[in-house]
């Protein structure tokens, strides 16, 4: 099936036309978080609609919206709500993964700056589907401007009776919770998250049983991405048919797009589900001036990676399923040819061994050797032998772990190997980066900081 902006590329239309701004529509107005200028923008009208429903009926309506959970799975929403049994007796809590530290993913949090009232209406929407009484944020905690101004968001939405109790009279009772965690990528992964949200040192739980029916206090949790939770009450709104509208048929509607890297203009771009790279470069005035792309992630580093060869792929969960990668949180980082492929693979390798939280020895041991083995191919010391090895620890990390952030590891290796397996092999027969060092950069901004480019900063 095309896409609609495929469609709609194919018609002539300005690649501007090709946008859908929903959440971000009003990013660029003044005050844009506050819930005066949510309120001119259709703000919490999509909660009144929802409240007159019944629950079982309003996950319905969501299942068949086509939402599918824009946090990097792509698990249907509604089914996710869908699985919280009822009449269990036992509370029910909804807990929205704001700790957004993907390398190159910055969607969540520059939404949650500028929109916060789209994610605290979509709670409110989410847990009277639900029938949850209490939800909590769990926001990365080193964005601190972020938390001020969500923390303002909840003030205002308790102020105005969207939160608290009997709300807008429909009898529902909601206590919100920001909870700002320690900087820690492991917390991205939900049931790492449940633990830190408890108290205790986030580590992945083993499953089953899964948060659906044992989660937070064991008790029956559904965990969200932001952008899944701030895009229900559009769809309330609007309507489920215009939402479908957009998209593909498998992966209906809009979302955002991280773009970074060396392109001429990064940022937020909002868009229909199956777009293309080539089409969100024309908008953004392509590769830097006098440069090509080399290679790129459609998910962030812990997806394997692309290169030019899958400009036309659509950006959506089966178009980049099938050319063999993950659609992911949608971070596009793209790399122009100064770029040293060892070099970006080595520096994610980095970020995941520090950050591996040490449970499972796959992940633990394997993220380890892989740095040591990429540093030495990095320097001119390695061995032909060494590019076999590098394949064969990730295999041994690859499915093996206890969560996906070895799989997360495993992917850059395994791709680059695929598509740059000469460069590896330059770096051992030339002794040394074939490289220039001045103009080799990893980032636009001539910096080479493993850590200077999670998340808001990418």
């Amino acid at each position: 099936m095309m896409t609609l902006a495929a469609e709609i590329d194919k018609n002539g239309t300005s690649p501007e036309k090709l946008l859908a701004p929903v959440l971000s529509s009003f990013w660029d107005e003044p005050e844009s978080w506050t819930l005066d200028t949510y309120r001119r923008h259709e703000g919490y009208e999509g909660l009144r609609k929802a409240l007159v429903m019944e629950p079982d009926d309003l996950i319905a309506y969501v299942k068949d919206s086509g939402l599918r959970g824009r946090g990097g799975a792509g698990f249907p929403t509604g089914m996710k709500w869908q699985f919280i049994p009822q009449g269990d007796g036992k509370p029910h809590y909804l807990v929205v993964n704001a700790d957004e530290s993907e390398p190159g993913t910055c969607k969540d949090i520059p939404l949650l700056f500028a929109n916060p009232h789209s994610l605290i209406e979509g709670i409110v929407i989410a847990c009277y589907a639900i029938r949850s009484s209490h939800a909590f944020i769990y926001l990365r905690g080193e964005v601190v401007p972020v938390l001020r101004r969500l923390h303002e968001a909840v003030r205002e939405a308790y102020e105005a009776g969207y939160l608290g109790t009997n709300i807008l009279g429909s009898g529902l009772d909601l206590e919100l919770t920001v909870h700002a965690g320690a900087g820690a990528y492991i917390c991205g992964e939900e049931t790492a998250l449940l633990d830190s949200l408890e108290g205790r040192r986030g580590q992945p739980r083993l499953r089953p049983p899964f948060p659906a029916v044992a989660g937070l206090y064991a008790c029956p949790t559904v965990v969200n991405n932001v952008e899944s939770i701030a895009s229900v009450p559009a769809i309330l709104n609007k309507g489920k048919d215009w939402f479908r509208s957009m998209g593909s048929e498998k992966s209906p509607g809009f979302t955002l797009y991280s773009l970074s890297g060396h392109v001429t203009s990064p940022g937020q771009y909002e868009a229909p589900l199956g777009i293309t790279l080539r089409q969100l470069l024309d908008m953004s005035g392509g590769i830097r001036a006098g440069h090509r792309l080399k290679f790129w992630t459609p998910g962030g580093s812990s997806t394997p990676m692309f290169t030019d060869e899958h400009l036309d792929v659509p950006l959506d969960y089966e178009g980049v399923g099938a050319a063999g990668s993950m659609l992911g949180t949608k971070a596009l980082q793209c790399f122009d040819e100064t770029t040293c492929v060892v070099r970006a693979v080595t520096r994610w390798t980095e970020f995941y061994a520090h950050e591996s939280c040490g449970k499972c020895t796959p992940c633990r041991e394997g993220t380890y050797w892989l740095v040591q083995l990429l540093r030495d191919i990095e320097a001119g010391k390695g061995q032909m032998a060494d590019l076999d090895k590098l394949n064969d620890i990730a295999d041994n990390i690859n499915g093996k772990s206890f969560c996906a952030l070895g799989d997360g590891a495993a992917s850059p290796i395994f791709s680059s190997l695929k598509y740059f397996r000469e460069e590896y092999e330059q770096h051992i027969t030339g002794k040394g980066c074939p490289f220039d060092p001045a103009r080799s950069t990893l980032w636009a901004d001539g910096t080479d900081d493993k850590n200077a480019h999670r998340g808001v900063n990418a």
